[in-house]
C-alpha cells in the first residue's frame, strides 16, 4: 500500500486513499459493487445533461468478451493488467442525440464521470488505474464503434495484489511516492505563470 500523501490542505477520504495499482488479487469484485461504480457515473454532472459517456466491461470470468476487452491494451498495459479482475473501456459521444451538433464538452463530461467512479471505487475498498495505452483500431473493430462514439481510456480494477506478479520492472512503481505539483503551480488568482 501506498505511504500516506502529503496533503497541503485537507480533503475527503475517499481522495486520500485513492491510488492506481497494477498489481491486483485475483479476487473477485462482486456484481453489486460493479453497479454501483456504474451508479456513481450515472449521477455525474454533464452539460445540458447530455450524460455523453458509455462504457464496455468485463471480468476475468468471462470468458466470452473479457479476451477482446484485454486485447484493446497496448501491450506494456497487458503485462500488467491481466490480474486486474475487471477492465472497462470509456468512451465520450461526440454527437447530441439527435446527431446534428458535436457535444464540444464531451471529455469532460466523461471525466466527471470517471471522478465520480474512482471516489466510488474508493469509499469500496476498489482500486482502478487508468489507462491511456489503448489500440483504438481494435476497439473499434471489436465493438464495431460507430463515427460519434471516441474511445477514450480502459479501466484496470481490482483489489490492491501482491507486486511479485507483475513485471520486475513494472512492480517497481507500486512503491514509488505518490507525488504531485503544488498549487501555486497551476492555482491562481489572477493572471498565470503560463508554462
Amino acid at each position: 500500500m501506498k505511504a500516506e500523501k502529503n496533503l497541503q490542505y485537507p480533503v475527503v477520504g475517499s481522495i486520500t486513499r485513492r491510488w492506481s495499482p497494477r498489481a491486483f488479487t485475483d479476487k473477485k469484485i462482486p456484481k453489486a459493487e460493479i453497479k454501483s461504480l456504474f451508479e456513481a457515473a450515472r449521477w455525474a454532472a454533464s452539460a445540458r445533461n447530455q450524460q455523453p459517456w458509455l462504457f464496455i466491461w468485463a471480468t476475468r470470468e468471462q470468458e466470452d468478451i473479457y479476451p477482446q476487452v484485454f486485447d484493446c491494451l497496448n501491450d506494456w498495459n497487458q503485462s500488467w493488467a491481466k490480474t486486474a479482475d475487471l477492465l472497462i473501456i470509456t468512451f465520450a459521444r461526440t454527437l447530441t442525440d439527435d446527431k446534428k451538433h458535436p457535444i464540444t464538452s464531451a471529455m469532460y463530461d466523461l471525466g466527471l464521470a470517471m471522478g465520480n467512479m474512482t471516489a466510488q471505487a474508493s469509499e469500496s475498498g476498489i482500486y482502478l488505474h487508468h489507462c491511456g495505452g489503448i489500440e483504438i483500431a481494435k476497439i473499434k473493430q471489436h465493438f464495431q464503434v460507430p463515427e460519434h462514439y471516441m474511445p477514450v481510456t480502459m479501466i484496470a480494477a481490482g483489489y490492491p495484489g501482491n507486486p511479485e506478479s507483475i513485471p520486475a520492472d513494472i512492480a517497481q512503481n507500486e512503491y514509488n511516492e505518490q507525488i504531485r505539483n503544488e498549487q501555486d503551480e497551476f492555482v491562481f488568482n489572477g493572471i498565470p505563470v503560463w508554462k
